[in-house]
């Protein structure tokens, strides 16, 4: 039987996630639409739909360009993490035509779908099929079946038409490396069919056995696999009872046996949880389930039982529970030395703490400060949630900086040194000691209203009423503003 490959390639997967996911008003309006994301104190387009490639922008190309090319481009955060999830629910949803599907780097996955095409009336018939549910799905996508990997690769990616002979492709289109193909190129190389046309020897000895494996892989001289994607580990664990139980300690001392089972599970995948589900199944049918968020990733036991007594005491038994099941919804990489870390690091048990906090308030609204890659005062941190972060030992500044930032506030002031007496949120203060001045210039490569007034002047000034301020000056346009409080 005559091996086939489908190769299907989703070009737009990151913004057509996050369309589907809610934001779909903006494809109906046919609107430009991009994800960004933060490189090099920049911000740049990292995916985007199809009306935004009709105004001409491109990947990699800078916000603050596009927004002055398309001034009604709507944007929305990139999510690596998330895209990647998605392109495995898309691997599974494509078992339904195989059971061989593998990844193909970060957008795209490869099917073996020799011996099944019948199933649905032919290829052709199974690879509109594919189309159909794509389209229908709201999921941009490019699918191509060849005999074999490498030519369903090209056909996908490089081929104008899912059926073109796959010779008169660009070289690129035999997943070569930027400086072979540029090579290639340069000595008017520019097609398959020019390849194929060089003796085997000279082609090996001038560019590398890597250009010949890969066309031989396309043009099936040589055998490529495809990796099929494992069952992901089930985290999960039932205990039923042969009497219905209803008291709260009856109901943790289950708990607690399916807690010691499920962490067993995860120390031999070298997993923790991150979100713990306890379902609680009563004698009359009904269920009542009791979530538990964590701070950092978990497998032990004893410390995640006491952080489910608030929600089982919460919990109506009614007329008794006859089954427990716990279940790990959400889990992440734990290896054993980070556990060492952490346990070593937090004796305090932090991470129980911003998990007990977390569960009232939302582990989101948890916040701590890390460090950031700029000179500018304001930027040089960043708040995030604590419990999907590390704390940072990196922080360093040359010079002191306050414990309390605020927007700037003007004051009454004239000169270039700080005043002797100023007027501050209704607070008449004098000058005792000024240290300064220190000179901050703005980041140019970066447009910031606040800073258009040009550079500032700071100075360290305690006053005789024992409030130690951060004042600045800017010479450009001649002012004096309070933007910080020393402890």
């Amino acid at each position: 039987m005559r091996k086939r490959v489908v190769s299907m390639w989703f070009p737009r997967l990151p913004s057509d996630r996050v369309l589907r996911a809610g934001l779909r008003h903006i494809a109906d309006d046919n609107r430009p639409f991009a994800l960004i994301h933060h490189e090099k104190n920049t911000d740049r387009i990292y995916c985007l739909n199809q009306a935004a490639e009709a105004q001409g922008l491109h990947r990699g190309m800078g916000f603050s360009d596009a927004r002055a090319y398309c001034p009604d481009l709507q944007s929305h955060p990139a999510n690596w993490v998330a895209d990647i999830k998605f392109l495995h629910t898309l691997a599974r949803w494509s078992k339904r035509y195989c059971p061989w599907v593998g990844l193909d780097g970060t957008d795209g996955l490869m099917l073996n779908i020799t011996g099944s095409a019948h199933l649905f009336g032919g290829e052709a018939q199974m690879l509109d099929d594919m189309r159909h549910r794509l389209a229908r799905a709201g999921v941009s996508g490019r699918i191509a079946a060849a005999d074999t990997r490498g030519a369903a690769w090209a056909l996908t990616h490089h081929a104008p038409a899912p059926t073109a002979d796959i010779t008169s492709l660009p070289v690129a289109a035999l997943r070569l490396d930027a400086k072979s193909d540029t090579a290639l190129q340069r000595l008017g190389l520019r097609t398959i069919r020019d390849l194929m046309a060089l003796p085997r020897a000279t082609l090996a000895r001038r560019f590398g056995p890597d250009v010949v494996l890969r066309l031989d892989q396309a043009m099936g001289a040589q055998d490529e696999a495809i990796t099929p994607l494992g069952e992901a580990p089930h985290y999960g664990v039932r205990l039923t009872l042969p009497d219905p139980i209803g008291l709260v300690e009856d109901v943790m001392m289950g708990a607690e046996r399916l807690l010691v089972r499920l962490c067993d599970k995860l120390k031999d995948q070298d997993m923790g949880a991150r979100q713990l589900q306890l379902t609680l199944r009563r004698v009359d049918q009904g269920a009542q389930m009791v979530e538990l968020r964590l701070a950092a990733p978990m497998r032990d036991a004893a410390r995640i039982l006491p952080l489910f007594a608030r929600g089982v005491d919460a919990v109506d038994a009614g007329y008794g529970i006859d089954q427990l099941r716990l279940e790990a919804t959400q889990v992440e990489r734990l290896m054993d030395a980070q556990i060492t870390s952490t346990t070593a690091s937090r004796p305090d048990g932090l991470e129980d703490l911003i998990t007990r906090l977390g569960n009232r308030i939302g582990l989101d609204n948890i916040q701590r400060f890390l460090p950031a890659d700029s000179h500018i005062p304001e930027r040089s941190f960043q708040s995030v949630p604590a419990a999907y972060s590390t704390a940072s030992e990196s922080w360093a500044s040359l010079r002191p900086r306050p414990l309390r930032l605020f927007a700037p506030e003007s004051i009454a002031a004239v000169g270039s040194r700080p005043p002797a007496q100023f007027r501050w949120r209704r607070m008449s203060l004098t000058t005792g000691r000024a240290i300064g001045p220190e000179r901050i210039a703005p980041e140019w490569w970066l447009p910031d209203d606040n800073w258009r007034s040009g550079l500032r002047d700071y100075w360290k000034v305690d006053t005789r009423e024992g409030r130690r301020l951060w004042l600045f000056y800017t010479p450009q346009n001649p002012g004096w503003f309070v933007q910080g409080e020393f402890a």
